[in-house]
């Protein structure tokens, strides 16, 4: 194994090469940042110190520098030096050989890290199995419902009373009820994919505006907006809708805190380097953040909110999120939710060019 080490800062895992005693010979950017120190701090180190227990560790490195075993695997806690009081952080450890004996390459994956990793490529992947279901099933609903509509308002025709012609009414009211729903379910693969230069903040205004004009009382929507985040290549409609999905989701939720006017939900705009979406690698993406203060998403769908038909509010029809969802991921990007009461966050994370 020929070492590159520039190539190691481009990695989203914590990576050092070191002797087999421990000794740090390399420390790359991501560790340099999860530590909180200087790389230079780092070099004066020992990888050993660094663990609450560095025992596995050691038997590892000893085991691999003489060609025990050619590489190795256990999870430990990694210490933050900067930070003394923070809890140590879970990680995954590999040790593995390179081309010289006296070095070895020791690969930290944050157990969280490789967690989210996981659950984005499950949710990619019920994504796209929801949407071929969601289509077959929407197409084999609206034929059999223009028939039903058909024949009530033939029906309707033939009825020698108003009082029996309200049982049609309620029919055709129900049938035209399910077509919106269809249409909903295939709104996402009717229209083409219209790609042009989108500006996020121009996004973010649109939705506040929508959503502030339907609910003009006891709403706060505010911002905070990195305004050096690049203008990048989208479907500008299609974002929007996303957006407002979640936000109009969250204004909705926020009924009894709008009641008491102390509703707030505020739209945070970052960006995020060295992000991993599913299996890629991006050098920057866009982090947008919708935040409320409502009572959290209900435990019992907490991991299933972006199912669709799954709803925590009565009335809802539980698909503004698969709908979000559908929309953001074919931006090459992921929702993710973290709820707890009085406080939501939704965050959209887009790769930037």
């Amino acid at each position: 194994m020929t070492l590159h080490l520039e190539a190691f800062d481009l990695l989203a895992t914590m990576v050092a090469v070191v002797r087999p005693s421990g000794e740090c010979l390399f420390a790359n950017a991501k560790l340099e940042d999860t530590m909180g120190v200087s790389r230079k701090t780092l070099l004066r180190g020992n990888l050993l110190e660094w663990m609450v227990e560095p025992g596995p560790l050691r038997s590892t490195l000893a085991a691999t520098a003489a060609n025990v075993v050619a590489t190795g695997r256990f999870e430990g806690q990694l210490r933050r030096l900067a930070l003394g009081s923070a809890e140590p952080l879970p990680v995954q450890v590999l040790v593995a050989q390179t081309d010289r004996f006296d070095r070895l390459v020791v690969e930290l994956i944050e157990i969280e890290q490789q967690t989210r990793i996981e659950r984005e490529e499950r949710s990619v992947g019920l994504a796209q199995a929801n949407k071929e279901l969601l289509r077959n099933l929407a197409h084999e609903i609206k034929n059999p419902l223009g028939g039903i509509r058909g024949a009530a308002q033939l029906l309707a025709m033939e009825l020698p009373s108003q009082e029996l012609s309200e049982y049609t009414n309620v029919i055709i009211h129900e049938a035209d009820r399910l077509q919106a729903l269809v249409d909903r379910l295939l709104a996402p693969h009717r229209r083409p994919h219209l790609v042009g230069d989108v500006n996020i903040h121009e996004v973010c205004e649109r939705v506040r505006s929508v959503v502030l004009a339907e609910y003009p009382r006891g709403l706060e929507i505010a911002r905070d907006y990195d305004t050096s985040i690049p203008e990048f290549r989208g479907d500008r409609e299609q974002l929007i809708q996303a957006v407002l999905n979640i936000v109009h989701n969250a204004a909705q939720i926020l009924a009894e805190r709008r009641a008491e006017g102390g509703a707030r939900i505020e739209l945070r705009t970052r960006v995020a380097r060295q992000v991993t979406v599913g299996k890629q690698r991006f050098r920057l993406a866009l982090e947008l953040h919708v935040q409320d203060n409502g009572p959290g998403v209900p435990e019992d769908i907490r991991d299933h909110i972006f199912h669709p038909l799954i709803t925590g509010r009565e009335g809802g029809s539980g698909l503004g999120l698969t709908l979000a969802q559908t929309f953001v991921q074919q931006h090459q990007g992921t929702i993710t939710c973290d709820s707890v009461p009085g406080r939501t966050v939704f965050t959209i994370t887009i790769p930037l060019p």
